[in-house]
């Protein structure tokens, strides 16, 4: 059977105090909806959207998935939200139903409650907690069998003693959908249409409703406020560290790292405190990386050093490198065996030789550096004339000494050595030494200026 999943996204969000619709804020440095996506599109056929509050920002953000888009325009409760979705579901589907601020669902258990939901029954996912205050409750009868959700402010007393609560998130035919959506009716506390209501439906009709759990509790969890949405990140990122651990990662402190995207790690890693790792990062075995450092979209070769406060960006570290503290590596930079980015250095789309060294206070941009270079402090390739940019190469063997400035675009050939405080606007020649800078002149009869 084809199976569609409908994502409820239209809410304001009103306690997140912000401009932005709730679904589009960042767990784990992905929104919201992203992440429900991410679960449910591979296990569905197709997947609808029911939007509201900010339709166009969220449209914007899920561009590149291909969902369809149902209006909300007044928010009448969850039941009435899934009814926006209902024309463009096939009458043969099997609907998944969920929830865009309920970021940390897994595929596992949504293909468990897939299977639930088979031949005409209804899968519903619940959960047993110690404390169900605001949630809806599960009530069954003498044989066990679910009969009924009763919403918070709807229970009485007996029914809120029970500790089975409602996640929402339920899977079901799309003939029930429409049989059941429009006979829901709004006589309750909250005035709206509630989802939950179709469960006594079912039980009426003699639909089998069969019961699923999650493997955690924090999966079914949605977002109402930023103490909820900081409480599902640090639950998410004790997982990362957990399993980072299980492969065999030295983490100093697991409560001080943030992993927003992919880390794949080798042997013997070690990651210091108040790390942060963005987009697909690959740590390769032996690779230290220091306090302080953000690590975004790279490659970082085996044996490689990553010195405190450094940031690498969209960058491929060769092995046995030795980088920072305090480096910028930029978009574009490739490093070579052994090479050597000291403190307070930035590179940029640029790629570092074997061997070579940028040690301190220097800008490398737009350049090809070869092996075995040598760039001394204070040094910047000027790579921008306000209009264009430009290239500059240094050749094997080179040495540039401190305090240059390399004017390109222009080639330094193999084994030219710069004197210190030089400008170097031309190509050199081969092992030659090139100075660029004026004479030393003595003024005689200068005096020091005082104050009138």
């Amino acid at each position: 059977m084809k199976t569609e999943a409908i994502i409820l996204a239209a809410g304001q969000g009103s306690r997140m105090k912000s401009s932005k619709p709730k679904v589009l804020h960042e767990v784990a440095g992905k929104a919201m909806v992203q992440h429900v996506l991410d679960s449910s599109k591979h296990i569905v056929d197709h997947c609808h959207l029911v939007v509201g509050h900010g339709a166009e920002q969220v449209k914007e953000s899920l561009k590149n998935e291909a969902v369809t888009y149902a209006l909300q325009e007044q928010q009448l409760g969850t039941g009435h939200a899934v009814a926006q979705a209902m024309p463009e579901v096939s009458e043969e589907s099997l609907v998944l139903v969920l929830y865009g601020d309920v970021p940390l669902i897994k595929s596992e258990t949504l293909s468990q409650l897939i299977l639930a939901a088979q031949d005409g029954q209804l899968g519903l996912l619940t959960a047993t907690i110690s404390n169900p205050h605001g949630y809806g409750r599960i009530v069954r009868n003498d044989k066990g069998e679910v009969v009924a959700i009763v919403e918070e402010k709807d229970a009485d007393e007996p029914q809120k003693s029970i500790t089975e609560v409602n996640t929402g998130i339920l899977a079901v035919s799309a003939a029930h959908l429409n049989n059941w959506l429009p006979r829901l009716s709004s006589e309750n506390a909250q005035k709206e249409y509630y989802l939950t209501d179709i469960i006594e439906m079912a039980a009426a009709d003699g639909v089998a409703i069969n019961t699923v759990s999650p493997t955690c509790f924090e999966e079914t969890l949605g977002v109402n406020n930023r103490q909820q949405q900081a409480h599902l990140e640090r639950w998410y990122q004790r997982q990362v560290a957990e399993q980072l651990m299980v492969q065999g990662v030295t983490l100093m402190d697991p409560e001080r790292i943030d992993v927003r995207g992919t880390l794949t790690v080798g042997q013997d890693v070690v990651i210091d405190i108040n790390t942060v790792f963005e987009g697909d990062v690959s740590l390769e075995s032996g690779v230290y990386v220091g306090p302080n450092s953000i690590v975004k979209s790279s490659t970082i070769g085996e044996g490689t050093k990553i010195n405190a406060n450094s940031i690498v960006d969209q960058s491929i570290i060769g092995p046995k490198c030795d980088i920072g503290p305090f480096a910028r590596i930029r978009p574009g930079t490739e490093t070579a065996a052994q090479a050597k980015i000291g403190n307070f250095v930035e590179t940029k789309k640029s790629i570092i030789g074997a061997g070579s060294k940028v040690n301190h206070l220097s800008y490398v941009g737009d350049s090809v550096v070869e092996d075995s270079v040598n760039i001394g402090a204070g040094t910047i390739t000027c790579n921008y004339d306000g209009v264009n940019k430009y290239k500059t190469k240094i050749g094997t063997g080179s040495f540039v000494g401190s305090n240059s400035t390399l004017v390109a675009p222009v080639a330094l050939a193999s084994e030219t050595f710069v004197a210190a405080g030089s400008v170097i606007t031309k190509d050199t020649e081969n092992g030659k030494l090139v100075v660029g800078r004026s004479r030393q002149k003595t003024i005689e009869g200068w005096k020091r200026p005082t104050k009138d």
